[in-house]
């Protein structure tokens, strides 16, 4: 299968060599060549193409003749990126929404009847988190008769003396400036900025942190498959209580825009080891926890997924120059590109996909040294949900 990948940054250069490894042919495009060849490595044969990613014709012209268009760039230019897949007549697949013009739903599902018309398929939130999250939540609703409450933990964190990037720095200015959405008694709304602080206990060895509210896409769509009373994300680490610092002291805000000392540009794997040498960075850790609460058999349980990724101590020792992020994020596009339903028409979400497909991307990514655990436990009484 032709592949063109549309943003060749931390996320994208890794996803691009796991495609050619399953035996795709892999284009490129980017906005700056030199910087995706930084990221790609001297070595790599794969052609980058000068792209402008909001511009429709821009994409049509270097993306020309691909079965799958692969949409690594910021969520903003998610409605672009969609227009020029329809144009081509590609497949097409996202890791996440922007969520501004329609907070509670996702964008990308406005184009479903064009995509159906077209007779594509486009896969939309097919990363780590959204992603594996919502694919663990739909296997923990399977073993429930009665759903209650859901829950999405995420742990990110840089052991660092400044501000490092492990994805997408516009990206995550906007995770931290928007508005966290809850789904509270069958009805979405906003939370409040980086609150509801409550302690959760992660897998070693992270154990207890402190997590906030936070803007993830699983909120926004999990209860609409899901028949879920209650639902929340919140994100813990070292990173989010420097946002929670910031928000709070005034210096975080979408009308002061990104300012790079905060949310620096994502280093290259170069730049990565000088930082790791200097000692300005040390570690850092992803994981992701799902909760579901509800009855079987008319008793109360609760069903819990964790994901534990590499960290980067770990990839380093594999000689692996990215963040544990882009790691986790790449290798779940390249599974989610690989059991894609090529049939399938329209926009589609990973909790929407065939059973026996969800089954098959958990497998992989088992394979694939994601760390995935289950556990079932009984609750004394329905006031612990």
């Amino acid at each position: 299968m032709r592949i063109f990948i549309l943003g060749v940054g931390a996320t994208g250069s890794l996803l691009a060599k796991l495609l050619l490894r399953q035996g795709h042919q892999v284009a490129c495009g980017d906005r700056d060549p030199a910087r995706a060849r930084a990221f790609l490595g001297e070595r790599s044969t794969l052609v980058i193409e000068r792209v402008n990613a909001r511009n429709l014709r821009s994409i049509v012209k270097a993306a020309k003749g691909c079965h799958l268009l692969v949409n690594a760039c910021p969520a903003v230019l998610n409605k672009v990126i969609m227009r020029a897949a329809l144009r081509l007549r590609a497949h097409y697949i996202d890791t996440a929404s922007h969520l501004r013009t329609s907070p509670f739903r996702p964008e990308q599902l406005r184009f479903d009847r064009q995509f159906q018309r077209k007779k594509r398929g486009a896969l939309i939130h097919a990363g780590a988190a959204p992603g594996l999250t919502n694919l663990l939540a739909m296997q923990a609703a399977a073993g429930l008769d009665q759903l209650d409450k859901g829950e999405v933990r995420i742990f990110e964190e840089t052991t660092s003396e400044n501000p490092v990037s492990q994805w997408s720095a516009e990206s995550s200015f906007d995770e931290a400036v928007s508005r966290p959405r809850i789904y509270r008694d069958g009805r979405f709304r906003f939370g409040p900025r980086f609150g509801e602080r409550e302690l959760f206990r992660f897998p070693p060895p992270i154990g207890q942190v402190g997590v906030v509210l936070a803007a993830q896409d699983e909120v926004v769509t999990l209860p609409h498959i899901l028949r879920l009373r209650d639902m929340d994300a919140k994100i813990g680490g070292i990173d989010m209580d420097r946002l929670r610092r910031w928000y709070r002291q005034g210096k975080l805000s979408r009308s002061r825009g990104l300012i790079a000392v905060r949310f620096p540009a994502t280093p290259t794997p170069r730049a990565m080891t000088k930082l790791v040498r200097r000692g300005i960075l040390r570690n850092a850790r992803f994981a992701v926890a799902v909760l579901v609460y509800g009855h079987k058999h008319r008793r109360p349980f609760l069903i819990r997924w964790d994901a534990m990724f590499p960290s980067l101590f770990d990839l380093r020792r594999r000689r692996l120059f990215c963040s544990p992020i882009a790691w986790g994020t790449a290798h779940l596009t390249a599974i989610f590109v690989k059991h894609m339903p090529r049939d399938l028409a329209g926009v589609y979400l990973p909790e929407s996909l065939p059973v026996a497909t969800r089954r098959n991307i958990l497998r992989a990514a088992r394979s694939s040294g994601i760390r995935l655990t289950r556990k079932v436990m009984r609750l004394k009484s329905s006031s612990e949900i």
